[in-house]
């Protein structure tokens, strides 16, 4: 393992990547944050805050027809132009003053996220080309690492800079990291072919990546077993200030909980390349899931010690399937279809989770915990169950 990911941080092009992934990743948890913060201070509201969330998060609703952008241009100039469109877009926040600029910043998050499906699936779809398909596995989960490390540091960062400075001392930092990312990726050594132009219609062109998903015996249940995951996650996610309260913390405390997650995560996505060579995509998200079973169980449980360790093996077990999912997807698409596809993918195994969390709000009101957890876990069981029992099926052909 070690010897493979050291391959991978001295490659030249792997690390400017990562190192891409980093600056940007930091800079927009820190905007997340703040934008929140800042919503909440100009309007006294928790709804409108919460909303700063929901905008960054609603492009992903449209994410194949984004993606299908990314297959029809060179990926490396794309992932240059749109970083540096996001560093001018940025400074439009400099104009929020009071709660008349609110659209200003809703807007401006809510194109941030349409660039953010765009440079995901320009990424996915140039990384293979960048490394190589055989070390995939070791930089998904590096590139994972590096995000949960900035979800433990950023916030903090952003939150304290957004009181010395104000929101728009944290768009400027947001709009440099954007800049330095945009560097990274034009420094790249990447030779692409020119896409070929297709005539089809926009929409033919999605569902041609769509079918491709749906139709491949090995992607599809890799994909979807991602989405169920998600789902439960959200649920899961919904509960945790009434786990805080009947361990009689303050609400508080669920940061803590959730920084021992992001220590699972950062954990797993070190080992993860060396764990899908040893066990195959299949048994390492089908085992990723079946151990977020088991940190609901943990959870369940009236105590300290279980509620930390379920966090943490929650942070370790779901990576495994996303990361599954996407190295598989990048390895058995073909590189004209491989924007839509990814894209396609990250929609079906990530939206899912704001429905989770519609439905967790809900069921955490009506369902006492002792239930609610235990049935949760259950359900994740069953999710990994055919990743566990059933052999892989050969895929069937492209367009099938």
């Amino acid at each position: 393992m070690t010897s493979t990911i050291g391959r991978v941080l001295r490659d030249r092009d792997a690390h400017l990547y990562l190192g891409a992934v980093v600056v940007s990743g930091f800079g927009t948890s820190a905007l997340w944050l703040a934008c929140g913060i800042w919503v909440k201070e100009l309007t006294g509201s928790d709804g409108l805050a919460a909303l700063c969330q929901f905008a960054l998060w609603a492009p992903t609703l449209i994410g194949p027809p984004l993606g299908t952008l990314a297959d029809r241009v060179r990926r490396r100039p794309l992932l240059v132009a749109v970083n540096l469109a996001l560093g001018v877009l940025l400074l439009s926040l400099f104009a929020v003053d009071g709660t008349g600029g609110l659209w200003v910043l809703f807007a401006v998050l809510l194109l941030y996220g349409a660039c953010g499906v765009v440079t995901d699936a320009a990424e996915a779809a140039l990384v293979p080309i960048a490394v190589g398909k055989e070390v995939l596995g070791d930089l998904n989960g590096l590139r994972m690492s590096a995000n949960e490390g900035m979800k433990l540091v950023a916030p903090l960062a952003g939150a304290g800079l957004f009181a010395a400075c104000g929101g728009a001392g944290v768009a400027l930092l947001d709009a440099v990291t954007f800049v330095l990312a945009a560097g990274m990726y034009a420094l790249l050594r990447v030779r692409e072919a020119a896409p070929v132009r297709e005539r089809a219609s926009l929409w033919a062109r999605t569902a041609e990546g769509a079918r491709y998903l749906w139709g491949h015996a090995r992607l599809r249940p890799l994909v979807v077993a991602g989405g169920l995951t998600m789902l439960s996650s959200g649920v899961g996610g919904a509960a945790i200030y009434a786990i805080v309260e009947r361990l009689g913390h303050a609400p508080a405390y669920s940061g803590v909980l959730y920084a021992v997650q992001g220590a699972g995560s950062v954990a797993v996505g070190v080992a993860s390349g060396a764990l899908l060579r040893r066990f195959g995509a299949r048994r390492f998200g089908g085992t990723g899931i079946a151990l977020t079973g088991a940190a609901a169980a943990l959870s369940a449980l009236p105590s300290d010690a279980a509620a930390l360790a379920g966090s943490f093996a929650n942070g370790v077990g779901l990576p495994c399937v996303l990361i599954a999912g996407l190295t598989a997807v990048q390895r058995e698409t073909p590189g004209a279809l491989l924007g839509r596809v990814a894209a396609t993918a990250n929609t079906v195994m990530f939206t899912p989770t704001a429905l989770g969390i519609a439905a967790g709000a809900t069921l955490v009101e009506c369902v006492d915990l002792r239930v609610l957890l235990p049935v949760l876990a259950g359900a994740r069981l069953l999710i990994a169950a055919p990743l566990l029992l059933r052999r892989p099926a050969a895929a069937r052909a492209p367009g099938a």
